[in-house]
């Protein structure tokens, strides 16, 4: 599968009716099948991707909600939140290297 910044997008009616041949490619294609793009207008609204593409991009997917999280979180208490956290996660580490 290449990832290019040209998107084919298909018509949402189109791919309706492609559903069972691109069942079928990437039955055959596995993660080297393209996705099916599609929408309205021209317009990309949603992608029909591998099962097992799909099952890759969880770890990926869970960072970017993780990330947006915190900056959420940084952004309604501020910088000492940020300095706060590091500062235990190393009281945390160093409790840790004594014990053992």
């Amino acid at each position: 599968m290449s990832v290019s910044g040209i998107v084919n997008v298909t018509p949402t009616s189109e791919a309706r009716a492609e559903l069972s041949r691109t069942l079928d490619r990437f039955r055959r294609q596995g993660l080297e099948a393209e996705p099916l793009v599609f929408g309205g207008h021209r317009r990309a609204e949603a992608v029909v991707l591998p099962f097992e593409m799909y099952e890759r991009l969880i770890p990926a997917i869970e960072d970017i909600f993780l990330a947006e999280s915190i900056r959420a979180r940084l952004a309604t208490s501020g910088p000492n939140e940020l300095r706060r956290v590091r500062h235990e996660g190393a009281r945390h580490d160093a409790a840790e290297t004594d014990q053992q």
